[in-house]
């Protein structure tokens, strides 16, 4: 683990000297060149994840389908999507939109004497086991990520962004990605505000995030796969969260899909709280209200027509 990480530094620091801080300076953006520097390693992670997608995911797609791949624009609309999050690009909107307020707010915190709380001190002896202390942390965030989810399909203004994601209807493993940049904002700000409050360590917060994108990317492919009656409990599954994406529950609901099947890493979460459904079915993936018979809904085929949309029904225009 030591040389891959020496590895990916001195990609970083090459990729950044020799593409990225000249091309800061030619547009005139040499202020934030200490930023520029992670945004580099984001990038190279994203595009390690591409190409981990790519071929390890891709050939489990080719190998085992749930079903052909009809609507191919639509696939491309969701690879669009997965380069704007996972390339850096929404990052940098992060940077100069969100952060401020992120930094304001951690800043309002110290004065009024508020200090991290870290989680993984709870139990003597962690904090010298870094793996240990990452599986605390993960699955803490994931306990966030699961009450999240559900609150996006409970309250109508999330579920009206979050309906981007589950429009699609043809849910391959670039389809993670597919989200209201709105609902991805507040998404993010929660879990930038949760790892402030239970301290944890920046280099922990990038494998956290890491590992969960290659999860959730994994867990919407296009596999016929499961992992067993143990292991469907265990980590979340292509088939396991393909259920939470069937266009066949809740049909009777006038208001957001409830659903099930919530969990982003651990199916223990569904489990606990009762949503857990586990079959052996692949259903069609959808919202109920885009069947022609049920009002055939749209939620817009293009990037900004979709981000449009989702805007429209959050303040009730459309």
């Amino acid at each position: 683990m030591s040389n891959v990480l020496d590895w990916f530094d001195v990609v970083q620091q090459v990729l950044f000297e020799a593409v990225v801080q000249p091309f800061l300076f030619n547009v005139g953006l040499g202020s934030v060149i200490e930023e520029a520097y992670d945004w580099t390693m984001w990038l190279l992670i994203g595009l390690l994840q591409i190409g981990f997608l790519l071929i390890v995911f891709g050939t489990l797609q080719r190998w085992r389908p749930v079903e052909p791949v009809i609507d191919r624009g639509q696939v491309r609309l969701d690879i669009v999507y997965t380069l704007i999050h996972r390339l850096a690009l929404f990052r940098i909107v992060l940077f100069f939109l969100i952060r401020p307020l992120w930094d304001e707010t951690a800043g309002w915190a110290h004065v009024m004497g508020f200090s991290p709380f870290s989680l993984d001190e709870v139990w003597p002896g962690v904090t010298d086991r870094p793996w240990m202390s990452l599986i605390i942390y993960l699955i803490a965030f994931d306990l966030v990520e699961y009450l999240y989810h559900r609150a996006q399909h409970r309250f109508e203004w999330l579920w009206a962004l979050h309906a981007v994601h589950h429009s699609q209807r043809q849910m391959t493993m670039w389809s993670d990605n597919r989200n209201h940049l709105l609902d991805s904002v507040l998404h993010d700000s929660v879990i930038v505000f949760v790892s402030l409050a239970i301290g944890v360590p920046p280099a922990q917060f990038v494998m956290i995030v890491v590992f969960t994108q290659l999860v959730e990317s994994f867990s919407h492919s296009n596999v016929r796969l499961s992992f067993g009656r143990l292991g469907e409990r265990l980590l979340v599954s292509p088939r396991f969260h393909r259920q939470h994406h069937s266009i066949a529950f809740d049909v009777s609901s006038a208001g957001p899909a409830k659903g099930n099947n919530f969990a982003v890493l651990f199916p223990v979460w569904d489990v606990l709280f009762s949503t857990g459904h586990f079959d052996n079915h692949y259903p069609a993936t959808g919202i109920h209200d885009q069947l022609p018979e049920a009002g055939g809904r749209d939620y817009g085929r293009g990037f900004f027509a979709q981000q449009w949309l989702g805007l429209k029904r959050m303040v009730g225009l459309g």
